[in-house]
């Protein structure tokens, strides 16, 4: 694993503990002023950074999750975060605990080190067949 991958993975494991425990404080530092996090509902939505701030009390709780084998591509000065999570979740009043996609889009600046820009989640499918339809459009297995 590349220094890159190792600090970008510390980064959202930070993130996501700093949402878990309500940390906004943690979040601000996290964060990109100009962060959205897009919402895998239907339609999807999106929260922007002062949204997303002031939802981890009110509405948008993560109370536990798990992040699986994640996948890190460097691009200049950003980096793609992609893994499959088991979150636990509260919408308002409505559990939400399921299998998601998690992505997040980490943007290196000068001074304030990795900070997330983009950050979405999204239900994923349990169907295996799309899983195993998908494998076999891959041209290196």
């Amino acid at each position: 694993m590349s220094d890159i991958e190792a600090q970008i993975e510390a980064q959202q494991l930070h993130f996501m503990q700093s949402w878990m425990r309500r940390d906004k404080a943690a979040i601000k530092k996290l964060a990109e002023r100009d962060m959205m996090a897009m919402v895998g509902t239907h339609p999807p939505e999106l929260l922007d950074r002062p949204s997303f701030i002031a939802a981890i009390d009110e509405g948008f709780v993560c109370s536990g999750f798990r992040l699986d084998q994640c996948v890190i591509r460097r691009y200049g000065r950003c980096a793609w975060y992609a893994a499959g999570a088991k979150l636990d979740l509260k919408v308002g009043r409505t559990e939400w605990s399921d299998r998601f996609m998690l992505t997040a889009l980490w943007r290196k600046s000068r001074f304030k080190g990795w900070r997330i820009a983009e950050f979405g989640i999204a239900p994923t499918a349990r169907d295996e067949r799309f899983t195993q339809s998908v494998r076999r459009l891959q041209l290196w297995t």
